[in-house]
């Protein structure tokens, strides 16, 4: 078991570890590297049905213009029926960070 030593000894059980913040927080930035999500995992990630999302973020000009793939963005929309829509991740989840403003006023 490692331990740190302060003005007391703090045990800390063997299954955990004790790391930099910094380095914590790159390591949860990477966790979406190289993940595409499907519309079902975005509906979990915002707690809202698809139907939601394609009239408030996917649909509107203002936003399509950024995220089709396309365009250079980094949604695919699908073409034809039976195709499945694709969400980069990371840059998907940095996209809704950055614009809950603008998704929520709308």
């Amino acid at each position: 078991m490692q331990s740190l030593n302060v003005q007391l000894t703090i045990p800390i059980p063997d299954d955990m570890v004790l790391i930099h913040k910094v380095e914590y927080e790159g390591l949860k930035a990477n966790e979406l590297t190289g993940v595409y999500w499907n519309m079902k995992d975005l509906e979990e990630r915002i707690n809202r049905k698809s139907v939601w999302i394609k009239e408030n973020i996917l649909y509107p000009t203002k936003f399509r213009a950024v995220l089709d793939s396309e365009n250079g963005g980094f949604v695919f929309y699908p073409k034809a029926q039976g195709q499945n829509w694709a969400f980069q991740a990371t840059k998907m989840a940095d996209f809704l960070e950055k614009r809950f403003s603008q998704i929520f006023s709308s």
